[in-house]
């Protein structure tokens, strides 16, 4: 396992040096759901074993390191993502649950001919991931829900607990509803973007409490590259994917996780202070059947090899 990841992790760095234009970039493409424009981006061979992949809050179809042309070729996988209604350029779907994003993935499937897949999320995106494993099921062929926050106000779960303090502010805000949540939002959404554009590095300002891991995989220069192209086009959308999303924790998911019945892998790090290790502790433990991985030295945030890794283990389910 360690030289196969080894083989993959030098083909990846190689096809990431080769297409990191392609970063400011991306392929842009529209489908309609329901009458609103869903934007995604969509790499790979049309024959590859396909996988759905849900960025994180605040995040883009952009949120996958670098081109997702350098992980469909170091992988073997074709890789699809969206823009979550109210990112980038996808059109708002106000009230939205974290259950809905499913209806958003079967037309998108649908709209590509693809009809069975792997669904992966992290951060934000898990819990979405986790909604398409358990209302798709007969579609999915794997799930990864990779540092995922857990649901607001489950017994048996600290919510707060573990979470840096201005995590647990962003929280409070959605709390206290969409005008106030939208307001604050606002303004960090500004301050993100003159951050980056001045050190790409910056997507987590240094008032965030990160464990050094995370430090030193947003200081990576191929990290830091995606992280000013993808920022600047959640600029440009906006605001209101961040407040659905963050309004969408903090409200009931719309389904349940003992549901699910496909294999899910769920991932965290025990130095986690945005989704802490308690989160991942309680899907593990409520998800049925889950493949768990804790990793002790590590936080939030993934290099594009350990991506890889996941693509890997995603696709093999496919075979």
């Amino acid at each position: 396992m360690g030289r196969a990841r080894g083989r993959l992790g030098t083909r990846l760095r190689r096809r990431m040096s080769d297409v990191q234009a392609e970063a400011r970039g991306g392929d842009v493409r529209f489908v309609t759901v329901s009458g609103r424009r869903l934007c995604f981006a969509d790499w790979g061979r049309l024959d590859a074993p396909a996988v759905v992949f849900l960025h994180g809050t605040p995040g883009s179809r952009l949120n996958l390191h670098s081109s997702g042309a350098a992980y469909t070729d170091a992988v073997g996988a074709r890789v699809v993502t969206y823009d979550r209604p109210g990112y980038g350029r996808s059109d708002r779907l106000p009230g939205r649950s974290v259950v809905d994003c499913v209806a958003d993935v079967e037309a998108l499937a649908n709209h590509l001919g693809i009809e069975r897949f792997a669904v992966s999320g992290g951060s934000g995106g898990g819990p979405h991931a986790l909604a398409v494993a358990a209302r798709l099921g007969d579609r999915v062929t794997r799930a990864r829900c990779d540092a995922g926050v857990a649901p607001f106000g489950e017994p048996g779960l600290d919510f707060f607990e573990g979470m840096d303090p201005l995590n647990v502010r962003e929280f409070g805000w959605a709390l206290q509803g969409e005008e106030h949540v939208a307001a604050q939002l606002s303004r960090e959404l500004d301050d993100m973007g003159r951050r980056v554009e001045a050190d790409p590095a910056k997507t987590v300002s240094d008032e965030w409490g990160l464990d050094p891991s995370d430090r030193a995989v947003l200081a990576r220069p191929d990290v830091a590259e995606f992280a000013r192209a993808s920022t600047a086009d959640l600029v440009a959308g906006g605001v209101w994917g961040w407040v659905d999303d963050d309004l969408s924790f903090v409200r009931p998911w719309g389904f349940d996780v003992a549901e699910i019945r496909v294999t899910v892998q769920v991932t965290y790090g025990l130095r986690d202070v945005l989704s802490p290790a308690d989160h991942g502790a309680w899907l593990a433990r409520m998800i049925p059947n889950a493949d768990v991985i804790v990793t002790e030295r590590s936080g939030h945030m993934r290099t594009p090899e350990l991506v890889a890794a996941g693509l890997q283990w995603l696709i093999e389910g496919t075979r």
